[in-house]
């Protein structure tokens, strides 16, 4: 299950130094530019914050579903909704045969829209709960990822890559209930993750990954001229991740989610970077060392 891969870890060899490629909101695609860039940056190994997959019944799930608590599905017939879901998992795939093709490794998490049964990481409202059809309630990105042995997915556990830990996670898609069970439970995990790498951490050899962006930064405020208006101009990052930041300081976070989040800030002494839109040739050159550097590829 989801929650027993917490501790399983891939190992992955690479320099104590490393030149990552930092990318995510997908949304179907990978632009050629990134295979080119990672070539020319001597990239080492691509982290990804999800999101593959393209959402195109975007319009739909708002009108439907957004806030109201109920089930796409349940509007638009199970039929319908399972022809629309397949055709986003077949869009998808776009992107992970693009990631699964480069010649460095690719490790991720999971992303509100990548179909990975992970709504529920810290909400306790009725709209992210597991949905009620057993069919729309599958893992269906853990099963696709079998076919491509060059993307590892983290979320809930870690992965060693020479020097460094990446521990990673998902943090929903809004800033969620820091009272709900679901939030204590996810909340737990990744404090025992920190703790089992205290030193490492000490050293700044920890970087944290998850989908969404801390909370009340730079990084999460919705500035769209199409976002609802319950949410335009607030802040919708999470405040799972970013108290598990405040608490255990990792020297670099790495999120997305808010597209028009792009940049970087800092949250005490950890380095916070919202990578941006890959499907619009956004992403994040990363170098580590003594001194993480930190480039944005436009």
């Amino acid at each position: 299950s989801e929650r027993r891969r917490c501790f399983l870890a891939t190992a992955i060899v690479l320099l104590p130094n490393m030149r990552i490629l930092a990318i995510g909101d997908f949304h179907g695609s990978f632009p050629k530019k990134f295979e080119k860039l990672i070539k020319k940056e001597k990239v080492d190994l691509v982290v990804s914050i999800g999101d593959f997959f393209p959402f195109h019944y975007r319009k739909l799930w708002f009108k439907h579903s957004y806030r109201s608590g109920i089930e796409l599905w349940e509007v638009i017939g199970k039929n319908k909704y399972k022809k629309l879901i397949l055709r986003d998992l077949r869009g998808g795939e776009k992107a992970l045969q693009a990631l699964n093709k480069l010649p460095v490794p690719v490790i991720t998490v999971v992303g509100n829209n990548d179909h990975g049964a992970a709504r529920n990481d810290q909400y306790s409202r009725k709209q992210y709960s597991p949905s009620k059809w057993k069919w729309d309630n599958q893992d269906f990105l853990a099963k696709i990822l079998k076919k491509y042995k060059n993307i590892k997915r983290f979320d809930y556990s870690y992965i060693k890559t020479g020097d460094y830990i990446f521990i990673g996670a998902y943090g929903g898609s809004s800033p969620g209930k820091v009272t709900s069970p679901a939030y204590r439970k996810h909340k737990k995990i990744l404090d025992k993750l920190f703790f089992r790498f205290r030193k490492e951490n000490k050293d700044k050899k920890v970087i944290f990954v998850s989908h969404n962006v801390p909370y009340n930064t730079r990084l999460d405020k919705i500035t769209n001229k199409e976002a609802d208006k319950g949410v335009k101009n607030k802040h919708y990052g999470s405040k799972l991740i970013g108290r598990v930041i405040e608490k255990w300081q990792p020297t670099l976070h790495i999120g997305g989610h808010i597209h028009e989040g792009f940049g970087k800030d800092k949250v005490k002494r950890t380095i916070c970077v919202n990578v941006g839109s890959c499907h619009k040739g956004e992403g994040v050159i990363i170098e580590t060392g003594k001194e993480m550097k930190v480039k944005f590829i436009k």
